[in-house]
């Protein structure tokens, strides 16, 4: 099967995700049979080995998956270690992970029909420096979701790169207590989202180029709700300008073109020290869900959203919202950056920028009845809310 075993010295004593004294790592080649000799691998790897995926490109024609845990799957680098789906035969993910203290590192993934990275119930999981594209630009048929937790608790992402997911490039849902740092979102649908989880630091992010940047929802019928305590700051989120191309139904298809922040029926928010400009609709939206639902737990209104010392370049002016047009000429050609649907309690902000409410206070008013009023915003009454940080052995495996 062309897979070398090499004895891995490791510095067990730094860290909970330690790896056992027999630990080693299981070099995979690109090549012939590439697809049988790594899942071969992931198949045999035991807790406190590494997976390593050699340089070059691995032509792949189905879904990898790991459910081992204590595992570490490492490339050379995600533009030297490609493992692409470009002929990939099935519609599911690239990677499949559904087993904890797994460390995701150095690699890249390419074309997948469905979702690039998934991980589903995978605590203390890491992703760090891995990129996720579709290669020919955003298309409809490009699958989901980039880089895919779900259902876990303590998640890094680090120096990620999402480029071309038909929904969103990183995607964090159901989930509590995360990190999204020092990553790249491009010509995505969502740039970044965090969805009904809790504890979440998103911060020293670039989100460009896509339909919308930063994403904080809160849906319906979902096993956990009531999406709070969110912290969207220090990111860049300018020149979101991409049209949405999402599947209709989705959704995000619902998100209009040249949004950077947009905060739907979540509690405890933060948006701070952000730069953001260049977003043809508005810089930050704040709005309760507008769709119909039968879930009589859930809560459709944003509450407690803290805005402050954010830098506010050009925006809205091509709004995407049925009936703002109008408002944007009487305004002189541009709505104001901040953009409120007028649901929930109050927003705060102590951003020296001016705020324009549609008056829809009930979740279910639709846009036609909006009646647009500039409004000044109090200050800051939303609580501070504490920095989220990871098990020290999750920050260890990455320095």
């Amino acid at each position: 099967m062309q897979i070398v075993w090499k004895g891995a010295i490791m510095a067990g004593a730094a860290m909970a995700m330690a790896q056992p004294a027999c630990a080693k790592d299981i070099m995979v080649e690109a090549g012939e049979n590439a697809q049988e000799r790594l899942q071969e691998a992931l198949i045999l790897a035991q807790p406190g080995d590494v997976v390593v995926i050699g340089e070059g490109r691995f032509d792949l024609t189905d879904g990898l998956s790991l459910d081992i845990d204590n595992v570490t799957v490492r490339g050379s680098g995600p533009g030297k270690s490609v493992l692409s789906f470009k002929n990939q035969q099935g519609a599911g993910e690239g990677l499949l992970v559904t087993s904890d203290n797994v460390v995701l590192r150095d690699f890249a993934v390419e074309d997948t029909r469905g979702d690039g990275i998934k991980s589903k119930g995978a605590d203390n999981i890491v992703y760090y420096n891995v990129r996720v594209e579709w290669t020919g630009g955003p298309k409809e048929t490009n699958g989901a979701y980039g880089i895919y937790p779900v259902e876990s608790e303590n998640v890094l992402i680090d120096k990620a790169v999402a480029i071309g997911a038909s929904d969103a490039g990183i995607y964090v849902g159901q989930s509590r207590n995360i990190i999204v740092r020092n990553s790249k979102a491009l010509f995505n649908v969502a740039g970044i989202e965090i969805e009904n989880s809790y504890d979440a630091d998103v911060f020293s992010n670039i989100a460009m180029h896509n339909t919308g940047g930063i994403l904080v929802f809160d849906l319906p019928n979902l096993p956990q709700q009531g999406g709070r305590n969110v912290r969207v700051f220090s990111n860049r989120a300018t020149k979101n300008d991409t049209p949405n191309f999402a599947p209709a139904g989705n959704i995000v298809a619902g998100v209009p073109m040249g949004t950077g922040v947009m905060v739907m029926a979540n509690n405890n928010v933060e948006i701070f020290g952000n730069v953001l400009g260049g977003n043809a609709t508005s810089n930050i939206i704040i709005t309760g869900y507008r769709f119909e639902f039968d879930d009589e737990n859930y809560q459709p209104v944003p509450a407690n959203v803290r805005i402050s010392m954010n830098q506010h370049g050009k925006a809205g002016y091509q709004p995407g919202y049925r009936g703002l047009d109008q408002a944007a000429k009487a305004m002189g050609g541009t709505i104001p950056p901040i953009l409120w649907d007028g649901s929930g309690s109050k927003i705060a902000s102590d951003d020296a920028v001016q705020v324009l409410t549609l008056g829809l206070a009930a979740p279910d008013t639709p846009l036609e009845q909006a009646k647009p009023d500039v409004v000044e915003l109090e200050g800051n009454t939303a609580r501070a809310l504490p920095a989220i940080t990871m098990p020290e052995a999750m920050e260890a495996v990455i320095r």
